[in-house]
């Protein structure tokens, strides 16, 4: 009576610590391990578990010698049912873990866990326990204890089985063990999302096309991991063919360029970008981001005069007239379109053209404060210290007087 009734306020006292954070998990009983084994006297045998599913990160095990005639008043599996995870455990209440066993007798045992085949074979030809996981040195009847990927080195070896070592203390008698180990399994973790493999989905998210448009991609692939974590296993998402991962990547990232409002943002950037190039003379890498802008069908009108101002300073005239004409079809007031568009035509030997949008637009400012005949003034300035020349400069100048 005393036995059950210690066993029932250990539950309620498990209950009270547990229901404040419990885990997201199960015990999974179906790949329990429990086994009954006879040692022989002074003898070492090795048991190995059975194998544990993806995502385990703790193991309950118990252990007991029984007499002869003895029986186990109730299983590990059976004590597990009235436990919600393994946080009840680690607060104080292993003891509902193996208070059910009835001892007689004085069979004791040492024991050793060991996270590989070769450790443990290793053990039962010299019963060396140096490379064990956890010894337990001192002959018991009976012990049970949780092991977590947290805490105990013999789950940070990722190994999906351990192997129990177990040598009798009996120089006379056979001795019988039964050892009963149940794994929990996060329920996370149990889809196969180890923090090595959402770190292979960052990398690969990080080169897509979607990615490469940004200064910092970290919201963009998180949005993407977290939906592939949502429909797909990380086994079922790498039995996907090349083809289908690729999809998947640009649908997921389509949404989620979407969701989280990464459209404004983006190309705003990328401008940034292209004029902070521009200004370290790097017309060629600024035309790169500005081209993403306009291939995006993202472009304004003042996007186009960018690209076109970068290609007259690269010696690129028939481009810059090609694209800063379609930002003329965008903004047909636009100055400063207006006003390269000229320069282009200058350059590119059609004075004519040139000379007529130069007389047009004289006596207008082309920003609130700079007027055309000062920014055309300027524009020239910066031509000659990059290297371009051209005879009609001073031709162009003196038709403003």
């Amino acid at each position: 009576m005393n036995t059950i009734r210690i066993f029932f306020l250990l539950l309620i006292t498990l209950a009270f610590h547990t229901s404040f954070a419990q885990k997201d998990g199960y015990w999974d009983k179906t790949r329990a391990t429990t086994e009954e084994i006879t040692v022989s006297a002074r003898n070492r045998i090795i048991i190995k578990t059975q194998d544990f599913p993806e995502g385990t990160t703790e193991v309950v095990f118990r252990i007991t010698l029984l007499d002869k005639n003895q029986q186990m008043a109730g299983s590990l599996v059976s004590v597990l049912k009235s436990i919600p995870d393994p946080t009840g455990i680690t607060q104080g209440s292993a003891g509902a873990v193996f208070i059910l066993s009835k001892i007689s007798g004085e069979d004791k045992c040492k024991y050793a866990i060991f996270s590989s085949a070769d450790l443990a074979t290793k053990y039962k030809e010299n019963g060396k326990t140096d490379n064990a996981c956890l010894v337990q040195d001192t002959p018991v009847s009976k012990d049970a204890k949780l092991l977590s990927t947290e805490k105990s080195a013999c789950m940070k070896s990722n190994s999906s089985n351990l192997w129990f070592g177990f040598e009798s203390k009996n120089w006379i008698m056979n001795q019988k063990v039964i050892l009963e180990v149940v794994p929990w399994v996060d329920n996370k973790l149990s889809r196969g999302w180890t923090t090595e493999n959402k770190k292979s989905i960052i990398e690969q998210c990080k080169t897509s096309n979607l990615a490469q448009k940004m200064s910092n991609s970290d919201d963009f692939c998180v949005c993407i991991l977290d939906k592939i974590q949502t429909k797909y296993k990380f086994k079922e998402f790498q039995k996907l063919l090349a083809v289908e991962r690729a999809k998947a990547f640009k649908d997921f990232g389509n949404s989620c360029f979407g969701e989280i409002n990464l459209s404004t943002a983006v190309y705003e950037d990328l401008r940034k970008q292209a004029a902070l190039l521009a200004k370290q003379g790097k017309q060629g890498e600024a035309i790169t981001k500005l081209a993403i802008i306009i291939n995006d069908g993202k472009a304004t009108a003042l996007d186009y005069n960018s690209i076109g101002s970068n290609y007259i300073l690269t010696k690129q005239y028939g481009k810059a007239i090609k694209f800063l004409k379609e930002g003329e079809k965008l903004d047909d007031v636009e100055l400063l379109i207006k006003l390269n568009l000229a320069h282009a035509y200058l350059l590119n030997d059609n004075y004519s053209s040139a000379k007529a949008i130069y007389k047009e637009y004289q006596a207008q400012n082309v920003t609130d404060s700079l007027s055309w005949n000062e920014k055309v003034k300027q524009d020239f300035e910066i031509f000659k210290k990059v290297g371009i020349q051209n005879k009609d400069f001073g031709r162009v100048l003196n038709l403003f007087n």
